[in-house]
């Protein structure tokens, strides 16, 4: 069983014709936006959503490769 839930997943497209994934997400009870490059799902941005305002994430590598395969599967 997975330790988070995708609440949201947004398909974007960006200048320069570069599409990007942002998920916004649920881990232990505290809620995360990431944002991927959609053509590699390499991490461009992490962060944490707290009391109105956002700071930097620290995720572990284990659970953004987690996440990360479950984003590719949702967007094929």
């Amino acid at each position: 069983m997975k330790d988070y839930s995708i609440e949201n997943l947004i398909v974007d497209d960006e200048a320069y014709d570069q599409e990007h994934v942002t998920a916004e997400i649920t881990f232990e009870e505290k809620m995360y936006m990431l944002t991927f490059q959609k053509s590699d799902l390499e991490l461009m941005n992490a962060w944490l959503l707290k009391d109105g305002s956002s700071i930097p994430a620290n995720l572990s590598e284990s659970v953004i490769q987690e996440i990360k395969e479950d984003i590719s599967k949702k967007i094929q």
